[in-house]
């Protein structure tokens, strides 16, 4: 029996869906494009805010928040559906394209929703793709760092308190991304994907809990498989 997914109306999650057997979900331009143009058109639908997101060549990752409990993963589900089938029919191929469900974590707004944000943006960079996060042309953030609108995001509040206009903001989160991550938030932010917990504070995990009823942390495993390959993460 499928665990349910942590899930809180208004809550971010942080989302990864990888290619089966880690194989490639785009082949070309039109594809990275049909998959946006599905992403936009889903997310409306259900009702889901776009915060952030990078599609790599195998796995996808999205940041986004709804208020309506159930929203997010109806919009995975159609967007699975609208972006399969096309593609394999391009492809001439059938069966499932995504490895099982996607994984998802929750994000506490206040102490990680900037880092997640990071992470997902910097995901090229890490795997050595770009030489820059903004050469990177399957990503969110050229519209964070004020290079061009994207008119499928619904920037956070997290975000929108990094300054007082657009270019206070660009020129702030450029800082925040060309600092990147310790290694310390990675290995937190990878864990609690890997196990789909909340990541966030104490007192975010103890809101989760009471919400839900049910334990929100990580729990202690043996020594972890190696990321070699980054472009899989």
């Amino acid at each position: 029996m499928r665990r349910p997914r942590l899930e809180l109306p208004g809550i971010p999650q942080h989302i990864t869906h990888r290619g089966v057997n880690r194989g490639a979900t785009f082949i070309d331009d039109e594809d990275f494009a049909a998959y946006l143009q599905a992403l936009e058109l889903t997310s409306r639908e259900q009702g889901v805010a776009i915060h952030g997101y990078v599609l790599m060549t195998n796995h996808v990752h999205l940041l986004v928040s709804a208020e309506a409990a159930g929203a997010v993963s109806r919009m995975m589900q159609a967007l699975g559906r609208r972006y399969v089938r096309p593609f394999n029919a391009r492809y001439g191929r059938t069966g499932t394209l995504w490895e099982g469900r996607y994984k998802s974590c929750l994000v506490d707004s206040e102490s990680y929703l900037l880092a997640c944000l990071r992470y997902i943006e910097l995901n090229p960079l890490r795997a050595a793709m770009v030489a820059e996060p903004w050469a990177y042309r399957w990503s969110s953030v050229h519209a964070h760092l004020g290079l061009r609108t994207d008119a499928r995001l619904t920037p956070h509040a997290g975000y929108l308190g990094l300054g007082r206009n657009a270019g206070e903001r660009a020129a702030a989160y450029r800082c925040l991304l060309m600092d990147g991550l310790s290694d310390e938030v990675l290995a937190d932010i990878r864990s609690h994907m890997r196990q789909e917990r909340a990541l966030g504070s104490p007192a975010f995990q103890s809101m989760v809990e009471r919400a839900l009823n049910r334990p929100v942390g990580v729990r202690p495993q043996g020594r972890p498989r190696g990321d070699s390959n980054a472009n899989v993460l």
